[in-house]
């Protein structure tokens, strides 16, 4: 934008340049001063070199003529950009006039000789030239010269635009409009891919966070229908089908939460008897830990039989992974508010590492190492479930004693 403010500023300096050259040129022979045949102006410069007047009376003569003419100098530039609104200044002056016999310059500064009303202060473009006017006189009888009055005279006219960048601008109007929707329209364009790839960024994490949980959920039904299968080949008992029908039950629902979308059915609260079957798969699927369960609940709570599923058992596998032997469960139901208190005697967690423990993807080290497999997501999970029903989770715990986990959640029914 810089370099065109630039060659638009010397395309209308030329054009001012040129339509004043022609006229500029006139005033100066006006003046006198290119007119060799001029005896009164030669006769001034001779007596201004002998000293004949004194240097006063020959500027003086300038500055007469220079006032004479400035209001019609100034009213004919303004007439010739009047319809172009450029409001023109101009400065013709000597810079030196020299007596070329002895290369003597007979003025130690410029000398102004037109100016229009408007004054120059910067010229924005410069036209120099030089010429000469010589007399000379020679004896009649040996031809040779007596006389010699020659004198070069340089001169310089400066051109200013006092409004240039008021011009410039108003005529590069439309390119910067142009530019200004330009731009505007590659901002708007930056903006909306930028939004499209922040809301694509969220479905994409979404996604992988349902893929996650569906993962991590899979494996407690499938080791338990393993277990369950190996029973059936050795003896049938009461309990076996019953337990298969529940985790196949629990396959289904983990499907399910892929195709929300299509999913219309209601939320299945759970029931007070729920919580018992969440224990007993637990104790099936893992006979060696012992499990501890108190179960105060004599009523369906509104809470989604599936989440409550996942806090029971992501808590109790982690207690197992993280060798526990004995868990103890607690669930109690007061004044509107569901509590769930799960506490082991496993390795504990140490204190700078328990903020860290709700993280995603977060597994507790042991000297740099993962001793346990998982993917660290039943944790993350678990504080998801309780963010959603606007609930509170706290954990204590000591390193080679165990850990307590205890929720709250409340709610109006």
């Amino acid at each position: 934008m810089y370099k065109t403010y630039q060659v638009k500023e010397r395309e209308i300096y030329r054009t001012v340049h040129k339509r004043l050259t022609d006229y500029t040129d006139r005033l100066e022979d006006k003046g006198g001063m290119r007119k060799v045949h001029d005896d009164a102006v030669q006769a001034i410069l001779i007596q201004f070199k002998n000293k004949e007047i004194t240097h006063d009376e020959f500027l003086n003569l300038f500055d007469k003529n220079r006032i004479a003419t400035e209001r019609e100098f100034s009213q004919y530039v303004d007439n010739q950009f009047k319809d172009e609104g450029y409001e023109v200044a101009v400065k013709i002056e000597y810079s030196s006039i020299l007596f070329n016999p002895t290369k003597t310059n007979l003025i130690t500064k410029p000398i102004i000789i037109y100016e229009t009303e408007k004054k120059v202060k910067k010229a924005g473009i410069l036209n120099t030239g030089t010429w000469e006017t010589t007399s000379k006189s020679t004896d009649a009888n040996d031809k040779t010269v007596t006389r010699n009055d020659s004198f070069s005279v340089k001169s310089t006219t400066g051109y200013e635009i006092l409004n240039i960048k008021t011009v410039v601008f108003r005529e590069l109007t439309l390119l910067i409009l142009c530019c200004i929707a330009l731009l505007a329209s590659v901002l708007i364009l930056y903006i909306f891919t930028i939004k499209n790839l922040i809301k694509q960024q969220k479905q994409i994490e979404v996604l992988h966070t349902i893929v996650d949980n569906i993962s991590h959920e899979f494996k407690t039904p499938i080791a338990t229908l393993k277990i369950a299968s190996k029973t059936l080949k050795k003896n049938l008992n009461e309990e076996t089908l019953p337990l298969i029908d529940r985790q196949i039950i629990r396959l289904e629902n983990l499907l399910l939460q892929l195709h929300k979308d299509e999913n219309t059915a209601e939320t299945i609260f759970i029931q007070p008897e729920d919580w018992d079957f969440f224990i007993q798969d637990l104790a099936f699927t893992y006979p060696e830990n012992k499990f501890k369960f108190l179960n105060d609940i004599k009523k369906e709570l509104p809470f989604d039989k599936n989440l409550m599923e996942t806090i029971i058992k992501n808590l109790c596998e982690n207690s197992v992974k993280y060798g526990a032997s004995e868990i103890e469960i607690h669930i109690t139901d007061q004044e509107k508010q569901l509590e769930i208190n799960i506490s082991d005697d496993g390795e504990g967690i140490a204190k700078n590492e328990v903020k860290s423990i709700f993280e995603k993807f977060y597994r507790i080290q042991s000297n740099n190492i993962h001793n346990t497999k998982g993917l660290g997501l039943g944790l993350y999970f678990v504080q998801k479930i309780v963010s959603k029903y606007h609930g509170k989770i706290d954990v204590k715990s000591e390193v080679k004693v165990g850990t307590q986990f205890k929720i709250k959640l409340s709610y109006e029914y």
